[in-house]
């Protein structure tokens, strides 16, 4: 029988053997994932047999990120306050005016940067701009200011191994420039531990945070990635992610984002051009659309959609922007809260005590292709050893079909509590294909069935 071509079989990201092993492979990274049968039966949460009340005496003061430590971080560039009418953001808070309003999210500079500002000075002779240089003068100009700057760059040379009294004044506060102008930055959330805490386990993590608390959170984030963006025009990609615990790789057990501006798009985003270049559909046809195929779909809303992700070195839910804009601060309020709703409900079913990354993934502003916002939660419940290294096949512990097993159970629990936002959930939702509107040709209808 003749043939009009050759013909092509999908791609097959899951593969489930006889014995019950999944091979998975990751359609964006190529990354090939082993799940064996028997190896995740166990609880994923950090232990804690002996929790330890919580003394008064500390409250505010349980690591450098508390309220009652403010001076142990950088200048903050803002913060979000709420009063009655509302959500705002505030700049140009001074060593004298910390205390005047109550920081339910703060923006401040990382004290030991992954790529400091000298780097950019150096590398591309980046300087501060007029905004930062502003806040720089009127920082110094007080005398808590300059020392308040003065007592950092101290321990930012003694933790580099430097003596501060080898430097003059005036060099020490050329350091301080970085904490003005650098591009890694840090958004920490005011509580440490919830509200009428009485025990050390009691951490007040993404999923504890309401709803419109963790809208307030992304958007604050989202403006800051944009204002990274603006202050140096050498940032090809800013890095936006959340460590949550420490075997996450968190300083603090303090909810926190952190933002890292680089010049280099990153291997992932490079991966991800190459293979969306070949197929501008890809993140419909091989994360969504194959999600809905498999029975995924854990979440969904008018704007965002969630599924169990596959092909990861750990077990991990993917949020997706059904948004025909690429970029996180081109899309609408609507938008942004929809995202917000479905991460923070993939935290509060994840677990308070399951260390996570979240890694945001959106367009470099120099890339010429489309490609939607996304984010990941990562649940680091294993650790990588000798045959992941020696074999770059990683073994995940927990297939994606337990990930959806687990966190559908608790997102109805959630949802009936009243804990998440109104969403659809596993079996409620649409699946309907193609629902990311980031490529053009979908927006167009072109691979829609006109039929259909």
């Amino acid at each position: 029988m003749s043939t009009s071509g050759p013909f092509f079989a999908p791609p097959k990201y899951l593969d489930q053997m006889a014995d019950g092993t999944i091979k998975q492979i990751n359609p964006f990274s190529g990354t090939e994932v082993w799940t064996v049968p028997g190896r995740g039966n166990r609880p994923l949460g950090i232990a804690s047999p002996d929790p330890r009340p919580l003394r008064p005496e500390d409250d505010g003061r349980h690591c450098a990120f508390c309220t009652g430590r403010q001076l142990d971080t950088p200048p903050e560039k803002a913060r979000l306050v709420r009063d009655g009418t509302g959500w705002h953001t505030l700049t140009g808070t001074t060593v004298e005016t910390l205390h005047d309003t109550v920081a339910q999210f703060r923006r401040i500079p990382n004290l030991f940067e992954i790529i400091s500002y000298d780097y950019w000075r150096a590398n591309y002779g980046h300087t501060l701009g007029e905004a930062a240089q502003a806040h720089r003068d009127a920082y110094l100009a007080t005398d808590a200011g300059r020392a308040h700057l003065l007592s950092l760059v101290d321990t930012r040379l003694r933790a580099a191994g430097t003596d501060p009294a080898r430097l003059t004044e005036q060099e020490r506060l050329a350091v301080a420039d970085g904490f003005f102008g650098g591009g890694h930055d840090v958004i920490v959330a005011r509580r440490h531990f919830v509200d009428g805490a009485t025990h050390d386990t009691q951490l007040a993590s993404s999923g504890r945070l309401t709803p419109e608390e963790h809208h307030a959170y992304t958007r604050f984030t989202v403006d800051s990635l944009r204002e990274l963006y603006l202050a140096n025009r050498y940032a090809r990609y800013v890095a936006v992610f959340q460590n949550w615990l420490k075997p996450a790789g968190a300083s603090f057990d303090h909810l926190h984002k952190q933002l890292v501006s680089i010049d280099e798009r990153g291997v992932q985003a490079e991966l991800e051009l190459q293979r969306v270049r070949a197929n501008p559909n890809l993140f419909n046809e091989a994360a969504v659309n194959y999600a809905g195929y498999h029975n995924l779909v854990v979440a969904e809303n008018e704007h965002a959609i969630a599924i169990a992700g596959f092909g990861h070195r750990f077990p991990a839910l993917e949020v997706f922007s059904k948004s025909a804009r690429s970029q996180p601060w081109n899309h609408s309020p609507q938008e942004v809260r929809a995202m917000s709703d479905l991460i923070h409900a993939c935290h509060a079913a994840s677990g308070d005590d399951v260390p996570t990354n979240e890694e945001w993934h959106h367009k470099p502003p120099d890339v010429d292709v489309p490609m939607p916002w996304r984010v990941v939660i990562k649940w680091r419940v294993s650790t990588l050893a000798g045959f992941e290294g020696g074999t770059k096949i990683y073994l995940n512990t927990i297939s994606p079909t337990s990930v959806r097993d687990r966190v559908v159970d608790r997102l109805f629990r959630l949802k009936d509590e009243g804990r998440i936002a109104p969403m659809r959930i596993a079996f409620e939702c649409e699946c309907a294909p193609n629902v990311l509107r980031y490529n053009p040709a979908v927006r167009r209808g072109a691979v829609d069935d006109p039929e259909f």
